[in-house]
This record gives C-alpha cells, structure tokens and sequence, in this order.
C-alpha cells in the first residue's frame, strides 16, 4: 500500500510524494531516497539522533509516534525548534500518514 505525504523542501518548494508502507522506511529516509534537499544535508548521522539534518515542522494533525526521551534530548539541543519538531528518522513508514505535511527545518 502507498500512502501520499506533502514534503516541503528547505527553498520551500512542496513536493508530494507517494511511499510505499511495507519497506521499514522512516521518513528520512524518503527524504533522501527523493533526492529533497542536496546529498548528505539530511540524515548526516544516519538516523542515530546525532544530529539535526533530518529536522523537520509537522504541519498537519496526523496520528504520529509519541517522541521518545532520546529525540526529546536531541531537540533539546537544537536551533529552530518548534512545538510542532520532529526528527524525521523518528517517524517509521505507516498507512497511518496518509496526507502527512511537513516542513524541513532550516540547517543554520
């Protein structure tokens, strides 16, 4: 099953873009696999909650995960963080997204 979530790139371009629900993805990964923003400034840790890259403004009222205390941690110590932050390797792949909106957050 594929599911459509909207992505808006860091120039704020917004793409939609349609993820299969059946591969273990998590939403960094799409980003990366879509080729959204330039190679290695998204999921420079590899989705280890080491650093910011994968950032990212959740938009829209979707059924996500509960943040664990490690991406709490990570957030913690970040800039342009806001009460709608998520770490985009955080959030695996389900039906549950279907329309999901996000917003990459700035590097700088």
């Amino acid at each position: 099953m594929d599911i459509s979530i909207k992505i808006t790139d860091r120039k704020g371009q917004a793409h939609e873009v349609k993820v299969p629900t059946d591969m273990g993805l998590n939403l960094m990964q799409v980003i990366q696999a879509y080729e959204l923003e330039p190679l290695g400034t998204v999921g420079m840790c590899g989705g280890k909650l080491m650093c910011h890259t994968c950032q990212c403004y959740v938009q829209n009222d979707v059924d996500l995960p509960e943040k664990r205390e490690e991406e709490l941690g990570t957030l913690s110590r970040l800039l342009h963080v806001k009460s709608n932050s998520r770490l985009s390797c955080q959030i695996p792949i389900t039906p549950d997204l279907e329309g999901l909106e996000i917003e990459l957050a700035p590097l700088f």
